[in-house]
């Protein structure tokens, strides 16, 4: 709860004697008088902190939260177990209110935080540099591209319409603004279409974006799609679900050039869409083309590990035009959070609940799919989530799913015209056999 900070008559009269004013309306004397508004707020009257309480509490009632419901649902963001340890840690006042740490000499705890986040997240991804995150992972896609058409002096983009259609909506937006052209591939079964691919490749694609798992959750053929992309002297970015690194191969062992994705299942919860944070991590030769910050490791005047802010080349630091992009901040809160995440899990932690995803998730296949009532919509390896077809509205069974306490799949024809009655389910390490079992037994009566 936020604290009860209240004003009276009286404070308002010591605050504005303070400032030299009689009045709070003449503290919009410079607004024009046709634009202010002639009436007050619609707040409602003042309440008291007991009122108020209760008033907040009755409208929070009306939201369900995960500890009610039972989530089935992905797409992007997925219910995973936090440990409590997690919470705990970056609650502490020094990581929870920490500011922006351009002095490192009273920011040394900050710093090293970061960097941890940044080793971390460059062991999972295979690759060789990581920055000290980004808002989330649409942003830090968009960011891998203009940083790929800064590197080859191209002006197009190829993105798979197997990646998130979010993110691809703000990719589309960032390069609008640049003039930088975006062509998408169609699916094909699921996957990206590779004549396609190789069709509509040339000379002027800076570089080729897919999804590993892609939004369809099926695991695509990264190794044919970097052929075509490095044979076109283009780069590779893969947009990634962190998890799955714990058993399948990494973007740096498949040849991506550059390795983005959203770091929500690190830690994070699912908090009604936001704050994440977007992690991207590339090659050596690449970093001086990253945007945001880097936290480099140093030792200082008496020999010790030391760790500041290095290769600035964001507007914040020198000429705009000149800067590698606009981006002035990070998600370091979350960016802890995933650091503490991982560090409690390790390796062998992150194996395992990638291990028991995919595990629940062919469970769940076989049985939705024994009756044949719902029927697979792809036949391609997955990982967690899967597609199934279906000859009842998605909307009606998930709003018959809800009232049983289960939120269900997401609904495919919302972004994909030709995936009509689809529904794309998600299976984490927190699902049970008995609460797949349950969803089996209601999606077989739902009509």
């Amino acid at each position: 709860m936020f604290p009860y900070l209240p004003a009276s008559s009286n404070d308002e009269k010591e605050m504005l004697k303070t400032i030299g004013k009689n009045s709070i309306e003449e503290l919009f004397e410079n607004i024009p008088q046709e634009v202010r508004l002639k009436r007050p707020l619609n707040l409602g009257k003042p309440m008291s902190e007991i009122e108020l309480t209760a008033h907040i509490k009755k409208y929070a009632k009306e939201n369900k939260s995960l500890e009610e419901l039972t989530s089935f649902l992905g797409a992007g963001v997925y219910d995973h177990y936090i440990p409590s340890v997690v919470k705990h840690i970056i609650s502490r006042s020094e990581f929870y209110t920490a500011y922006t740490p351009y002095q490192p000499e009273i920011s040394q705890g900050t710093l090293q935080a970061i960097f941890e986040y940044q080793t971390m997240i460059t062991n999972l991804t295979g690759m060789e540099v990581t920055n000290a995150s980004m808002y989330d992972g649409a942003t830090a896609c968009a960011e891998a591209a203009i940083m790929a058409c800064e590197n080859t002096k191209r002006k197009s983009i190829i993105v798979s319409k197997t990646v998130n259609p979010e993110t691809r909506k703000v990719l589309k937006t960032y390069m609008h603004f640049r003039d930088i052209q975006v062509i998408e591939i169609d699916d094909n079964e699921g996957v990206t279409d590779l004549e396609k691919l190789k069709a509509e490749i040339g000379t002027n694609t800076a570089a080729v974006i897919v999804q590993y798992p892609n939004f369809m959750g099926i695991i695509e053929d990264l190794q044919e799609i970097e052929k075509i992309t490095h044979e076109n002297k283009a780069m590779l970015i893969t947009y990634v679900h962190p998890i799955p690194l714990g058993i399948l191969k990494s973007p740096g062992e498949i040849g991506a050039d550059i390795a983005v994705g959203d770091g929500q299942s690190l830690g994070n919860g699912l908090n009604f869409g936001g704050p994440y944070l977007g992690f991207l991590a590339t090659t050596q030769k690449l970093v001086r083309k990253m945007p945001g910050r880097i936290v480099g490791q140093t030792k200082d005047v008496d020999g010790r590990r030391a760790f500041v802010l290095t290769l600035q080349a964001r507007e914040q630091h020198i000429r705009r035009e000149k800067a590698t992009s606009n981006i002035c901040s990070n998600h370091s809160l979350n960016a802890l959070t995933a650091a503490v995440y991982l560090a409690t899990m390790g390796k062998k932690g992150i194996k395992e609940v990638a291990y028991q995803c995919t595990q629940k998730a062919h469970y769940a296949f076989s049985m939705l799919t024994a009756s044949g009532k719902y029927k697979p919509a792809f036949n391609k390896p997955f990982f967690m989530e899967f597609a199934l077809k279906t000859d009842v509205d998605v909307d009606l069974i998930n709003k018959k799913l809800l009232e049983k306490g289960i939120l269900g799949g997401y609904n495919l024809h919302r972004d994909y015209d030709k995936y009509k009655n689809t529904m794309l389910l998600a299976f984490t390490e927190k699902r049970t056999k008995e609460e797949i079992d349950e969803l089996k037994a209601l999606l077989e009566v739902i009509e």
